[in-house]
Order: structure tokens, then sequence, then C-alpha cells
């Protein structure tokens, strides 16, 4: 669908959308609307028509119902906090906002699951589950603000993936709202059901595209009994890397395995003094979690294995209070390297572990030439990296060398066996470089299943799988 084919957002559609929601609920003037012309992702805006905030299932199929009549775009949202231009409403039109739908519906302590609406945040989910001696995994940086449902819809990853996984394995089932207006249930209360095609699967991680997902019901773990923290240091990030390979390699499949390069480590103790060695050419923070004996035979055996590979030192936590210290170093990286200038683009990547130094390597080479700023840090154990770029766009044309960069980095990851995005989503920001990843076939039929969903095409517009604005 071309520009030219959508419908406008006229004072009848508005009229109809207040009636649907309430007045309160539904925003057109500049100030409110321009608010929602961003997400976290830096160097990207669009402006939607109108920003209307449903507080129901029902509420959110009359909308959508409303807009494939008139067909109008609607691009959903949460909180706004995914990092790859995901919620931008690039063709106008609607964005609907979620955060209303809030409610925790139920934590079954019996059925290790949660029942929550799609505008719960990760860490009040994390925080019920916890009241009643329960693990919610899922652990994105955004946590303390991003909604269960826009974690879902990008399939958020986190500190914990290696042991435990990402987002997309702890989704029992969701309800869902088709663009058609039909509301849906997706998967159940169940950890094995095979019935029908998945597609609890597939809208996880649909980035809005297909559905909007309006209520979670999430698998729960029981909580660890304790959890400790180390950290090694060496003289390069492929000395890191080899020692991360021998920590697979030994039987260990740690909670914790993260890294941070020279740039990384010199903009956190500046932040934090925390007392990192700034010398060190990477800080490798190894973890486990589970029964006490277990987890310190763990924590032993990875600090042996980083001092066999190389480590110039090894620091072991001695209480949960260290752990959080240690913890906090490698979660303090974004805001950091945002003190060192008025924009931060964090990206992220994923390659083979083998391949990590590799990768970090192209970074380097590839920001030289460009002329612009890239500390790395990422999850060491699966191979996600994040490399994130500082500038100050003031500086001439600092945003397109920046750009310009990123699509090298994304390009380079491809080569190397790895992929555009580990755990931010494709957005419009990496549009341009799926089909790269994925080749034409698959883009064709991803585009089949777009269409199958959503005919008129209303649903984030311009986002993977979408036809084209």
């Amino acid at each position: 669908m071309s520009t030219a084919d959508w419908g406008v957002v006229d004072d009848e559609i508005v009229g109809r959308l207040r009636d649907i929601v309430g007045p309160e609920h539904v925003k057109v003037d500049d100030g409110a609307v321009a608010a929602f012309a961003r997400d976290a992702t830096p160097l990207y805006a669009a402006r939607p028509d109108v920003v209307v905030m449903p507080g129901s299932a029902a509420e959110v199929a009359e909308i959508l119902r409303l807009a494939t009549r008139a067909r109008v775009p609607v691009v959903p949202r949460g909180a706004g906090s995914n990092l790859a231009a995901g919620t931008l409403a690039e063709a106008g039109g609607i964005v609907l906002v979620l955060t209303r739908m809030d409610r925790i519906v139920e934590v079954n302590a019996d059925e290790l699951l949660a029942v929550v609406q799609t505008g719960v945040t990760t860490a009040e989910l994390a925080a019920a589950a916890a009241a009643d001696g329960l693990l919610y995994v899922p652990d994105p940086g955004s946590k303390t603000v991003s909604t269960v449902g826009g974690n879902v819809a990008t399939c958020a990853g986190g500190l914990r993936g290696l042991k435990y996984g990402v987002t997309r394995n702890y989704v029992l089932g969701l309800e869902a709202v088709l663009p058609t207006g039909e509301i849906i249930r997706t998967g159940g209360r169940l950890w094995k059901d095979v019935a029908g095609y998945d597609l609890t699967r597939l809208l996880t991680g649909s980035e809005g595209t297909l559905a909007v997902i309006t209520e979670v019901t999430v698998a729960l773990v029981p909580m660890p009994a304790t959890s400790r923290t180390g950290v090694a240091y060496f003289d390069s990030l492929a000395t890191a890397g080899r020692a991360v390979a021998q920590v697979i390699a030994d039987g260990v499949v740690p909670a914790t395995l993260e890294f941070l390069d020279n740039k990384c480590i010199n903009a956190v103790e500046d932040f934090a003094g925390l007392g990192l060695d700034r010398t060190a050419g990477a800080l490798l923070l190894f973890g486990d979690d589970g029964a006490p004996d277990v987890v310190e035979q763990n924590l032993e055996r990875m600090a042996r294995t980083c001092e066999k590979q190389g480590a110039s030192g090894v620091t072991m936590a001695r209480e949960v209070a260290e752990s959080e210290a240690l913890l906090a170093a490698r979660r303090c990286a974004l805001p950091a390297l945002a003190r060192l200038a008025p924009v931060t683009v964090l990206e992220d990547v994923g390659v083979p572990r083998p391949r990590i130094a590799d990768m970090v390597a192209r970074i380097d080479d590839i920001a030289e030439r460009h002329g612009i700023s890239v500390a790395t840090f990422g999850h060491a154990g699966d191979g996600n990296l994040h490399p994130t770029a500082v500038l100050d766009p003031s500086d001439g044309d600092a945003a397109e060398r920046t750009k310009a960069a990123i699509g090298e980095i994304f390009s380079a990851a491809i080569e190397l066996g790895g992929t555009i995005t580990g755990e931010h989503g494709v957005g419009a920001a990496k549009l341009p470089w799926l089909q790269d990843r994925l080749g034409a076939e698959q883009m064709a039929l991803l585009s089949r299943i777009k269409t199958a969903f959503d005919p008129a095409g209303i649903l984030n517009p311009g986002k993977t799988g979408s036809q084209e604005l």
C-alpha cells in the first residue's frame, strides 16, 4: 500500500474514537501528539495524527475495525522504550497506547504462571512473582519501564538469556486482537500444547504487525535459592572470548556471562566508581544461581577457567550486596556511555560465540573509518553484542556517519554468520538489512503471513513483513 492509499484521520474518525474510549483518552493537540513522535530510538521520528489509549480488548477491537474500514494505519505501543524505531507512525494515523491496560490478573504458584494485561511493566510482574517466591525470568535492561506486552512483541532478551532463554520461552498464551476486530486466545495455561499452528510463538516477536496483544499468560519458575557473581579481567576481548568458550566447554551454563570492552569499563568507572580495572582490555562478568553448593562449585570452576585462559585478575563477590554491585557494572553501561555525548545510539547484533572478538574488531575498524566513537558491551554467553555510538548531532554530519557505520556493522554481523538483531527487533531502523539476513524467499513468506492476518495492511506498516509505505 502506498502512502496515497491511506485514509485520513478526520473529525469524524476522531469523534468515533472518542466515543469508543472516552474523550480524555484521545489526544490530537500538538503537544500530546508530538510526545509520541519518538520512541527510545535516537535519530528517528514520525508524527502520528492521533493518540488513542484504550482500556480493554473490546475497545481495541472497535478501534481496529474502524481503522480497517477507513484504511487508517495503527501502531501499537507500550512504554515506547524499544530501540529499533518499532513504535513510530511512519505513515501517520493512530498510535495505540496500551499502558492503561495495566492489571495483574493472577499470579498462580500452583500452576507456576501469571496472567497480566499488556501494559504491566516487566518490573511489576517480577515483583508480583517474587512476592510468591517465584521468578519471572525475562530481564531486559529497560525492565523498570518496558511493558510485558512490548517485551512479547519484540521477544525481549536480557542478562539471563544463556541459561534461561528469552521472552518467547515463557509465553504460554496470548489474548490478541486481529486488525479486522476478532479477539483470539492463543495457547493457554499449559506448558505442553501442540494443538494447531503455534500462533503464540508467531505473535511473539511480530512487533505489532500482525495483531495487538492485550493480555499475556507467562510461565514462572521457583526463585533460585541463591546467586553469586564474579568478574575477570583480560588484556583483550579475544582472550576473554576464549575463556567464554572454555566455560561452556567445561559443561557450565552460567546464569550470567557478560562482557564490557575497555571503553565501557572506563565509562562505567567514571559514572559509578565501582573500582573496576581501567587498564583491562575486557571485563567478563560471570555468575550462577540455584542451590548454594552447586552455585559455589560452578563459580569456582568458572574462576579457575578464566585464570587458566589468561585472566589478569579475578574477583569473587562474597555476599549478595557485592554481587549486586558487580551486576551494576553491566547494567549501568548504557547510562554511563550516555554521559559522554548528547546522543547515544544503542544497537544490537548477534554472532556465533567464537566470532565475538572478530565482530568487536570489525566494529572498532568501522567506527575508526567513519570517525565516530563506539563502545561495545553485551551478552558473551549467547553472542549478542551491543555496539553503542555516542555523538553530538550538532557536529556536522555526525548523525549520517553514525547511520552509515551502523549499516556496515549489520552487514559485518551477517558476514560472520550472525544476525542484525538479537533482542531489540527490526522496527524501521533495521528493515533495510532484513532481506540480507533472511533472503527474498523468506521476505515473500513474511509478506504473505502479514496479508493473512492484516488484509488491509493497517498494523504498523513499514515494519517487519509489512507492505511498502
